[in-house]
C-alpha cells in the first residue's frame, strides 16, 4: 500500500504540474491546477472525517445484528452445512480432523461478511493444515485450495460495503446482495477449478521433505489461543440437507436477476426483523447483545477514519489534476464498451492488493456527485469490494503464521479467481442495472 499511496500521490503531483508549466491559467481565466489540487486534498481530508461520522451508526447497527446472529449459532448451523462439501473438496485432509472444523468455520464467518471472525479460525486451520504437511516450508494442495476458496468464498451479506452504501446516501443500500452472491459463487467456483488444475504445474513431489519447525504465529500470537473450536463444527447434516440449501442458494441467483430491483428495498428491514427473531428463538439476549456488537462497530468505523482521509485525500489530487481524465481518455473507451468504465479501473486493481486502499477508493467513488452510489458504477465497485478479497494481504498472513515460503500455485489460483469475480462482476450489473454510456 505504500508504494500504491505514493504512486498516486506522484502521478498526480506530476500531471498538475505538467499542466501549470505547459499553460498560463491566468491568461485563460481559470484556476491554476495547483491550486485546484490543493482544494481538493483540503476537501477530500475533511469529506473523509464526514463520511465516517456517517459511517459510524450505519456499521453499528450492522455489526450488532451480525452480533446477534453469531450470538444465536448462525455460523455453527452454517458450518455443518457445508462439512459433508468441504469433505469432498479436501480428500487429504480426515473428516474428523481439526483443520477441518477450522476451515468450515472460516468459510461460516466469511459468508456472513464476519472479517474479524474469520481471520482466527483461518490462521488455526493452516496451523492444523501444517501437521498434515510432510513439507514444512511448503503449500501443499489442501493449504492452497483452501486460501483460493478464503480470497473468493460466497458472500451472502457484505455488511461493509452496505454500510458505505447507506452513509453515502443510496436509495438501495442492500441492492448488491444479488450482484455479490453471483460474483462470488463463480469466483469461488473459478477457484477451486484453478487450483486443481494448475497444482499439475507444480507437483508437490519436486519439494524435499522437511522435518517438523517451530509455526508459532509472529507478533507475539501464541497457537493455543485459537484453541477451543466450537464442538459442532465437527458435526454435520444430513447430505440431503445440504445439498437443499445450496440449492436454495443457487436459487437465488435467477430470483435475483429476475427481481432484483423489487426486493432491494426490503432487504434491510427484512434483515434486521429475520436477525432479531432468529436470536429470540435461540434464546439470545438480544438488546445486550445487540448493543456489544454496536460498541464493536463504533470502534471499527472510527478506526477507519486515517485510511479514508489518506486515500481520499489521494483520489482527490489524482482527479483535480487531470490524471484520471488522461486515464479514462487512454482506456476508456476500450474498457466502457465490456462494462467496465475507467473510473471503476482503480477499484479492480487495487482491492487484491489493499483492503483499506480499497475501501478509500469506493467511498471516493460512491460519494463523487458525478457518480453516486446507485449508479452502475457505483454498484459495480460496491459489488467489486464485496467480491474480491485482498489476496496479497490473505496469502502474506496465513502463510506467514506458519513459516510457508513456496506458496506454489496459490497465487495463481487466487488471481484467477480475483479475475472471475471482476467479470461476473461486470455480467451481473449490467444484467440487472445496465448501463449508461
Amino acid at each position: 500500500m505504500n508504494v500504491v499511496f505514493l504512486v498516486i500521490v506522484l502521478l498526480a503531483f506530476i500531471t498538475a504540474a505538467t499542466y501549470q508549466l505547459t499553460h498560463d491559467p491566468v491568461e485563460d481565466g481559470e484556476t491554476s491546477p495547483m491550486e485546484e489540487m490543493s482544494t481538493a486534498m483540503v476537501e477530500s481530508a475533511g469529506g473523509a472525517v464526514e463520511l465516517a461520522i456517517g459511517l459510524i451508526g450505519v456499521m453499528t447497527l450492522f455489526l450488532g445484528l451480525m452480533k446477534v446472529a453469531e450470538a444465536g449459532g448462525m455460523l455453527t448451523i452454517l458450518a455443518k452445512l457445508i462439512r459433508p462439501m468441504m469433505v469432498r473438496l479436501f480428500p487429504d485432509v480426515p473428516g474428523d480432523h481439526p483443520a477441518m472444523g477450522a476451515m468450515i468455520l472460516n468459510f461460516s464467518a466469511n459468508a456472513l461478511g464476519l472479517g474479524n471472525a474469520a481471520t482466527p479460525f483461518g490462521i488455526r486451520a493452516m496451523q492444523e493444515l501444517d501437521k498434515l504437511n510432510p513439507r514444512k516450508g511448503t503449500a501443499t494442495d489442501s493449504m492452497a485450495l483452501f486460501l483460493a476458496i478464503n480470497t473468493s468464498s460466497i458472500t451472502l451479506l457484505p455488511t461493509g460495503v452496505i454500510a458505505l452504501r447507506a452513509a453515502a446516501g443510496s436509495e438501495s443500500p442492500a441492492a448488491i446482495l444479488p450482484t455479490t452472491l453471483f460474483a462470488t459463487l463463480c469466483a469461488t467456483i473459478a477457484a477451486i477449478l484453478a487450483a486443481r488444475f494448475y497444482r499439475r504445474f507444480f507437483p508437490l513431489s519436486r519439494y524435499p521433505v522437511r522435518e517438523h519447525q517451530d509455526t508459532d504465529i509472529g507478533g507475539g500470537h501464541r497457537p493455543d489461543e485459537y484453541e477451543g473450536l466450537p464442538e459442532e463444527a465437527s458435526q454435520a447434516y444430513p447430505g440431503w440437507v445440504s445439498a437443499l440449501a445450496l440449492g436454495g442458494i443457487l436459487s437465488l441467483i435467477p430470483l435475483s436477476i429476475l427481481y432484483g430491483r423489487v426486493i432491494a428495498p426490503w432487504i434491510i428491514p427484512g434483515l434486521m426483523v429475520f436477525f432479531l427473531l432468529f436470536g429470540v428463538l435461540r434464546g439470545v439476549r438480544i438488546y445486550e447483545v445487540f448493543v456489544e456488537g454496536a460498541r464493536d462497530g463504533f470502534q471499527v468505523a472510527v478506526r477507519i477514519i486515517p485510511y479514508l482521509v489518506a486515500i481520499l485525500v489521494a483520489v482527490g489530487m489524482f482527479r483535480a489534476s487531470g490524471a484520471m481524465d488522461v486515464m479514462t481518455d487512454l482506456i476508456g473507451g476500450f474498457t466502457g464498451r465490456i462494462g467496465l468504465p475507467a473510473e471503476a479501473l482503480p477499484m479492480a486493481l487495487l482491492r487484491p492488493l489493499s483492503g483499506s486502499g480499497a475501501y478509500g477508493v469506493l467511498a471516493s467513488i460512491i460519494n463523487d456527485p458525478a457518480i453516486g452510489p446507485d449508479s452502475y458504477t457505483g454498484v459495480l465497485v460496491s459489488t467489486l469490494q464485496g467480491s474480491t478479497e485482498t489476496t496479497f494481504y490473505v496469502l502474506a498472513v496465513y502463510f506467514g503464521a506458519i513459516q510457508v515460503r513456496r506458496i506454489r500455485h496459490t497465487l495463481a489460483a487466487a488471481l484467477t479467481a480475483d479475475m472471475v469475480a471482476v467479470a461476473a462482476a461486470v455480467i451481473i450489473c449490467l444484467s440487472l442495472f445496465g448501463m449508461v454510456i
